[in-house]
């Protein structure tokens, strides 16, 4: 029976793993990507971000972001969240038109922060490089676990490690499962290492 009502109907993706196309766009129409990263979901939150994505279509995920940023006349930096397929295909998941959790390893991954970019962004200053500070980035959000931990009592312990990780805590209150900071690390080696550093400093502000 036709009711006369229109209906949306969206496609069951079977995707393989989700990534993020971060990029940063002036009202000039200058515009500059990072390279893709992946994105690791737990319980429907961001846990892990991958810098760069392994083995993905760069140049494919760039083209997207490009014509959607330059569509949209987006200013200032924009994170398009893609679902990669088994056939190689991406497809939209969602957009963020603001610096994006999944950006947050360019503070010491890359060259230029998203942050700074955001600011050159909006002012129309010309963008800065978006090329990697080291070959490889690991970023671990820092989520409340079940027992209170603010992580900022066994920050000291965990700052001394002699790795390549940064600490950000963002000062928030104890509630489980909240975003309360991020760990990332650096290696010029590879992912794996760079997730081994982080994940040391991760066990050393929960010790």
């Amino acid at each position: 029976m036709n009711s006369g009502k229109q209906l949306l109907i969206e496609e069951k993706v079977e995707f393989v793993r989700e990534l993020a196309q971060l990029s940063a766009r002036t009202p000039s129409g200058q515009w500059k990507a990072w390279p893709v990263v992946e994105t690791i979901q737990r319980d429907g939150v961001c846990a892990e971000v991958h810098a760069p994505a392994a083995n993905a279509n760069l140049e494919l995920a760039s083209q997207i972001a490009e014509k959607i940023a330059t569509g949209l006349s987006v200013t200032g930096v924009l994170a398009v969240e893609l679902f990669e397929t088994a056939d190689g295909r991406l497809l939209v998941n969602e957009l963020a038109m603001r610096p994006h959790n999944s950006g947050h390893f360019s503070i010491e991954g890359s060259v230029t922060s998203q942050f700074e970019q955001h600011l050159r962004a909006v002012l129309d200053l010309p963008l800065g490089s978006t090329e990697g500070a080291s070959a490889y980035a690991v970023m671990l959000n820092l989520l409340g676990p079940s027992s209170p931990n603010t992580f900022s009592e066994r920050f000291e312990a965990a700052w001394v490690l002699e790795n390549n990780s940064h600490i950000h805590l963002y000062g928030k209150e104890y509630r489980a499962g909240r975003k309360m900071g991020h760990i990332t690390a650096l290696s010029s080696k590879s992912l794996a290492d760079a997730k081994e550093q982080a994940l040391a400093t991760y066990n050393a502000l929960l010790a």
